[in-house]
């Protein structure tokens, strides 16, 4: 079962027992699951939804709430919505719930929007607004860089009610436009957990979390090992390279190098792979990394100058391609 699938499942367990918490649940998943349609010059409610459990839950609340009993109906889905749907529809008393529900205000417009009444409501209203909308037309995709809990908006207004419920229960969301559909997003991993238990998935908020956070340990392992593999390279490139300026030196100087020299290039060009500081336990006297260091300095100084008095390629010329001094 996908993500979105699994949290739909546990939203629909979930009966908030508050009556004005399921007329907010009720309302917000009517606006965002179809709306308002005209049949024979009359005004039905409809609502397209992927589970039949649901469907048949709707189709139950509104029957409880406001004595409407709905017509259930499977539609196969075609276009842009693929798979099996169910329909909630509700021609006679369609406009008289439609006015029930603030779907439709006083004069027959219909609200772009939520009603009022329902965004400035008590906590557990809002999050009724919430779980109505994502059981309606949400997402969740797997917890990573472009991990996003999304609810596709049938209207600007209603995506900006949606937004503003959302900051009332403490949750960063935003609305964006996606191809000239309104969305509401929440992107952040916290944010995300919080929306999941605000609207009481809370098994999902639990394991999503879980998913996360094991991503982002694997994520920072792998970051890791990719830093030190990186390190290892440079360290490597930079040995090719100091080796083979080193070589060069010393056949430009030939015989002119002094020994002290001569013997801390020979060091290097012994112990390749070995840091400055180990080089310097290998030296006989002992000698401390500075030393060697400034050594090897002086005999790559000391053929450059020869090699530009001669007009010969200098130690540069020596590295590799792709090497690093």
């Amino acid at each position: 079962m996908s993500l979105t699938a699994d949290v739909k499942a546990e939203l629909t367990s979930v009966r908030d027992p508050s009556p004005t918490a399921r007329v907010a649940e009720l309302t917000a998943l009517l606006r965002f699951s179809g709306g308002l349609h005209s049949i024979a010059n009359r005004v039905a409610v409809e609502a397209e939804l992927d589970s039949d459990i649901l469907a048949r839950r709707v189709a139950r609340d509104v029957m409880e709430i406001y004595g409407v009993r709905p017509e259930l109906v499977h539609v196969q889905g075609s276009g842009a919505r693929n798979g099996s749907h169910y329909a909630v529809r509700i021609i006679d008393g369609g406009e008289t719930l439609a006015r029930q529900t603030g779907l439709l205000d006083q004069r027959r417009r219909p609200v772009r929007g939520l009603p009022n009444k329902l965004t400035t409501g008590s906590r557990s209203d809002l999050a009724a607004i919430w779980r109505g909308a994502f059981l309606a037309a949400g997402t969740l995709s797997e917890p990573g860089r472009s991990a996003a809990l999304e609810i596709t908006c049938p209207a600007p207004e209603a995506a900006m009610a949606l937004v503003g419920a959302a900051h009332r229960l403490g949750i960063p969301a935003k609305a964006r436009e996606v191809r000239g559909v309104p969305r509401v997003v929440v992107r952040e991993g916290e944010a995300i957990r919080a929306a999941l238990a605000q609207m009481g998935a809370q098994r999902a908020a639990g394991e999503w979390d879980q998913l996360r956070q094991r991503r982002e340990v694997r994520a920072g392992v792998n970051r890791l090992v990719n830093f030190d593999d990186a390190n290892l390279r440079r360290s490597a490139q930079a040995a090719v390279a100091a080796c083979a300026r080193v070589e060069r030196a010393l056949e430009i100087l030939g015989e002119d190098v002094p020994e002290h020299l001569r013997e801390a290039g020979e060091l290097r060009l012994a112990h390749r792979d070995a840091s400055l500081d180990e080089l310097g336990h290998h030296a006989d006297p002992p000698l401390t990394k500075d030393a060697v260091a400034g050594r090897i300095r002086r005999l790559l100084a000391m053929a450059d100058k020869k090699a530009e008095v001669e007009g010969i390629p200098d130690t540069e010329a020596a590295v590799p391609v792709g090497a690093e001094d």
